[in-house]
């Protein structure tokens, strides 16, 4: 049954009596959820928009005051607030911790439908002829297929509206949760929070005493089923630039003679993929740990949903051939996310650029080190000839190695799995079933990554990831968009959650 669509559940234990109280709070207050909804995705929320970001804190702190909890923004030198957040239940023998993220990727505004940070309400997806139409008036019905276009409309905000209506519904039908709360709100996920060790350095003693962890972040299954995520997939980057002449030189006057450097670049990076997408890299795939029987397990109860996708999609052939998606995702990969050399289009200019420039994008499984991964690219680079600077080479550099590449690291962090066998998965199960009508799909990790490690290894606690946003949300990408069924899946979930 598709998310948000399944009939009133009975009222018979707590988690039915919670997921009624949602559906009957959403369904009389959905115009004003919506409103502060967009209130909130009206705030800039990018790396580069410090104060933004800052606003984005003060916004839930004062959200989540409303909602009797206590409050505090944490604080490290040049570095985001952490929100942190306590709410406690009388009676209470057990702790969740929550976490969110609140900021967001950069919105490349030039092509969106809209500007990134005015939320626009569309009666359809916009690639079916969606057209921009009012935020409902309070009693207006609410069509669940509407989607609501802003920068981090689904990735990541659209978990916090969910939960502060789940919290208003259940305050509502006077319904208190039944565990005691810690919310942790990160401000550096998209940039891979590389101040949160300092934070749980600093502040770890704030978290002690949580339990389990719940991540509320990511897409359902693309078939709209509920799924629960044990794991997250580790990050690491770098930007690669290679060098021609000092200065653009003539096409025609300097074709043949002068390097390329964007035929540079091509050669270079087709050496590292071949194109079904195996990694070249010596040693990119040594040390992945093996896929244990538990998540094998998992993995086999998967619906086999990669045609759909393919057709969903316009893709004829995929990567790693006869590799489902899911299992795919259980090794590292390495994606080049972006390109720069000379322009295209009505700005194109007959010449030979001077630099030509790659953003690259690797994905880590368990077992593979960050640093160690990066290591081995760079000496691939070298194996093709490159000398590696860390900066801009200057002009005797450019008169010693007829190759040169400029590489740029970007911290990165390990993967992370939760065991799929611990006693909280059953009763997570039991609450997205509640929401839903139909058990979730249980899955070994997410292709995303998260920074999942810290809590799972360094706080030695288990995390388990709890999606609600739909999977064609457009992620990341310009107009990004969130299916308000999912977000109403999430309120009764939450609900759940709070009360299982």
């Amino acid at each position: 049954m598709s998310i948000a669509t399944s009939p009133f559940v009975r009222e018979g234990t707590p988690l039915e009596r919670a997921v009624k109280a949602a559906r009957v709070y959403r369904r009389a207050h959905g115009p004003s959820i919506l409103r502060e909804f967009c209130t909130f995705l009206s705030i800039p929320n990018t790396s580069a928009e410090a104060e933004g970001l800052v606003r984005n804190a003060h916004f839930l702190q004062e959200a989540f005051a409303k909602r009797r909890a206590r409050m505090e923004l944490l604080r490290v030198a040049s570095a985001p607030p952490i929100v942190f957040g306590e709410l406690r239940t009388p009676g209470a023998t057990r702790t969740l911790g929550i976490y969110m993220h609140y900021d967001g990727q950069p919105a490349g505004a030039d092509r969106w439908a809209h500007p990134p940070w005015e939320p626009t309400l569309y009666h359809r997806p916009l690639e079916e002829g969606g057209q921009p139409r009012p935020l409902p008036e309070e009693g207006e019905p609410i069509d669940p297929e509407w989607r609501l276009y802003a920068r981090s409309a689904s990735d990541g905000k659209a978990p916090f509206a969910a939960l502060l209506a789940a919290l208003d519904a259940l305050y509502a039908a006077d319904i208190a949760p039944t565990a005691n709360l810690k919310f942790l709100f990160d401000g550096e996920e998209e940039s891979g929070s590389p101040n949160l060790p300092r934070y749980l350095k600093h502040y770890g003693e704030s978290y002690h005493d949580v339990d389990a962890w719940l991540f509320l972040d990511g897409p359902v299954h693309p078939s709209r089923r509920p799924q629960l995520v044990f794991g997250a997939r580790g990050t690491a980057s770098l930007e690669v630039t290679v060098y021609g002449a000092v200065r653009p030189l003539h096409s025609g006057h300097y074709g043949n003679w002068a390097p390329v450097p964007g035929t540079l670049l091509a050669h270079l990076l087709a050496s590292m993929v071949d194109e079904e997408g195996h990694v070249l890299i010596d040693g990119f795939y040594d040390g992945v740990e093996p896929v244990g029987e538990a998540e094998r397990a998992l993995l086999d109860a998967m619906p086999d949903y990669d045609d759909d996708l393919r057709q969903e999609l316009g893709l004829l052939g995929t990567g790693l051939q006869g590799v489902p998606l899911v299992e795919s995702l259980m090794l590292p990969s390495l994606t080049v996310r972006g390109l720069e050399s000379g322009s295209v289009g009505e700005t194109v200019r007959n010449v030979v650029p001077s630099h030509a420039s790659a953003s690259i994008d690797i994905r880590l499984a368990p077992g593979n080190d960050p640093e160690t991964i990066m290591e081995r690219v760079e000496e691939h680079i070298r194996r093709q000839g490159y000398h590696i600077v860390r900066v801009t080479p200057n002009h005797d550099t450019r008169l010693r190695h007829p190759k040169i590449a400029r590489v740029v690291r970007e911290k990165g962090y390990p993967a992370a799995r939760t065991p799929v066998d611990l006693p909280i998965v059953g009763t997570l199960a039991k609450a997205v079933e509640a929401a839903t009508g139909e058990p979730p799909l249980l899955v070994p990790t997410f292709g995303g990554s998260l920074p999942l490690y810290l809590f799972t290894d360094v706080l030695e606690k288990p995390a388990v990831i709890v999606p609600i946003v739909n999977h064609d949300n457009n992620e990341h990408a310009p107009n990004e968009n969130l299916r308000l069924a999912n977000l109403w899946y999430g309120v009764d979930l939450f609900a759940a959650l709070l009360t299982m």
